[in-house]
Formats: C-alpha cells, sequence, structure tokens
C-alpha cells in the first residue's frame, strides 16, 4: 500500500494512493497514519480490505501532500553510508555506521518550501531512503529479525548545512537540525511493495540538472544491517524513522566553487516506487 497525508500544515488527514493513483479517503477507516496505526495489523488489514473493496472516497488531486507519518518518535540518520559519496567527501568508508540524529519537527511535507538558514553559505541538497519502523525493536540478533520490524519506506531530504555541521564546533547537529531541513514523503510504501531496498535508483536535480544519480545498492551498510546496529543502542519504536545515507553528487564533493543552495533553486528528487518530492528554497 501507498499511504499519505493531505491536507494543510498541522490538519493533514489520513489517505491512500490507489493502483490507478487517485487519492483515496482513509478517515473513515484509520485516524491517523502513525506508529500506532503501523504497529496494528487488524488496522492495516482494514484499509488494504477497503482498498480491494473499491468504496473509498476520491480526494481533490491537487491538495497538499504533507509528510506520509505523524508522531514520530525519532529519527536516525546514518552518514557517510554509499562507497561513491565518502569517495566524493574524501572520508575513508566508516568501519561501523555513522550515527546522528534529527529531530522529527524538521520534518516538512514533499513539495513544501524549505528554509535556507540565516547566515548559510552551505545549505546542501541529500536525497536519502528512509526506513519507518512498524515493531518495536531492541538487541535484533540477526538481519531478519530486523527486517522484520520495518513497516515501510519513504523519500527524504537530509537538508544539510556544511559550515554549521563541520566548521562551528561540536557534533553534526547545527548543520541538521535547521528548521524544515527534512521533507519526508510524498507517500509511506509499505515493505511488501518492496522487495528489496538495495535495489532503489536514487536521483535528485537542483534547477533542472542531475547532480545525483544513484542506487542503495551502493551502500556500505545495507538496510539491515543498518536497522540491527541501531538496535544495540537505542530501542527503535513504531514511528521511528531511519534515514539510511545518500550517494554521490552532493555540492560538497564538487570542486570550487560549491555550488551550494541559494534562495529560488528548485530542487526535485525522486526514489523508483516510492515517489518524488519539489521544493523551491526560500530564506529563513
Amino acid at each position: 500500500m501507498k499511504l499519505l497525508r493531505v491536507g494543510p500544515a498541522g490538519a493533514e488527514r489520513p489517505a491512500l494512493l490507489d493502483h490507478e493513483g487517485v487519492r483515496r479517503d482513509l478517515g473513515g477507516i484509520v485516524p491517523e497514519i502513525d506508529g500506532a496505526l503501523l504497529a496494528d495489523p487488524a488496522a492495516l488489514a482494514r484499509i488494504a480490505a477497503a482498498q480491494a473493496g473499491g468504496a473509498l472516497p476520491a480526494l481533490d488531486p491537487a491538495e497538499r501532500v504533507g509528510p506520509p507519518l505523524a508522531g514520530i518518535g525519532k529519527i536516525v540518520c546514518i552518514g557517510l553510508n554509499y562507497h561513491d559519496h565518502a569517495a566524493e567527501t574524501g572520508a575513508r568508508p566508516p568501519a561501523e555506521p555513522v550515527v546522528f540524529m534529527k529531530a522529527p519537527d524538521t520534518v516538512v511535507g514533499p513539495d513544501d518550501t524549505v528554509l535556507v538558514p540565516r547566515g548559510s553559505e552551505k545549505t546542501d541538497w541529500e536525497v536519502e531512503l528512509a526506513v519507518v519502523i512498524g515493531r518495536e525493536l531492541r538487541y535484533a540478533a540477526s538481519h531478519e529479525e530486523a527486517m522484520a520490524a520495518v513497516a515501510g519506506y519513504t523519500v527524504a531530504h537530509d537538508v544539510s548545512e556544511r559550515a554549521f555541521q563541520t566548521e562551528r564546533g561540536g557534533q553534526w547537529d547545527k548543520g541538521k537540525n535547521c528548521e524544515t531541513f527534512n521533507p519526508l514523503g510524498p507517500w509511506l510504501v509499505t515493505a511488501d511493495e518492496v522487495p528489496d531496498p538495495q535495489a532503489l535508483p536514487l536521483r535528485l536535480w537542483v534547477n533542472g540538472e542531475l547532480k545525483q544519480d544513484g542506487s542503495t545498492a551502493d551502500q556500505i551498510f545495507p538496510v539491515a544491517e543498518v536497522v540491527r546496529y541501531l538496535s544495540q543502542f537505542m530501542t527503535l519504536y513504531p514511528g521511528d524513522v531511519i534515514n539510511t545515507g545518500t550517494p554521490a553528487g552532493v555540492a560538497l564533493g564538487r570542486p570550487d566553487p560549491k555550488p551550494y543552495l541559494r534562495p529560488g533553486d528548485v530542487v526535485e528528487l525522486s526514489i523508483d516506487g516510492l515517489g518524488r518530492q519539489r521544493q523551491e528554497f526560500g530564506a529563513a
């Protein structure tokens, strides 16, 4: 299934994208798309039955699409997780996953405006596969156990301010948690529709020019290992999100002068089968 949320920011309603690409209202079936829903097989079965029955009301295709998940508990991110991205930044491939956090309040809809922070000179783009957790997980003993906790996948844009991230002291948090720095969506695609998360092409364009063109096959630590690894250090709960890293092609890896983002730039990104985002950048 492809689950989404539509409506004004802060007042989104649950919906489903059917096999013909029509948005369908789920308001009469479930109250929200959140961790509680993803952890409830009976509720998911009701959605599937309603979709099969063909009686769900159609929604306005022009209505705003919000983030596909409400009530996110935490966003755990993996840095330097593609061989080609590590190479372009001059970094040695890490021996263990590089872990950092983004606050849930950085999340916006897939087509919402993204704000270049005040004082920013190095705002960068990063298309990423996001994993959504649907089952409580701690100390996973195998990749199979880890993958059983995955509810689905979506597209994430891990927007980053590189000077804040690496030149202002401390950890990466200052360059990762600026307002609007995690567009998410458009859909939460359930895991049964993604048989191999290591075979997904990812692409990103800036002002119509292709900048990133990679595949999750190039991940240093695949999804199953990322989820298993994280569960050794923290409990993963339904509704948690994991951003799994970005392929080569970011501004940071380009020759000087690096083409960092400015207000007025338009970024589009996609992952095959998971949908497409489009953001115009504005000034904070």
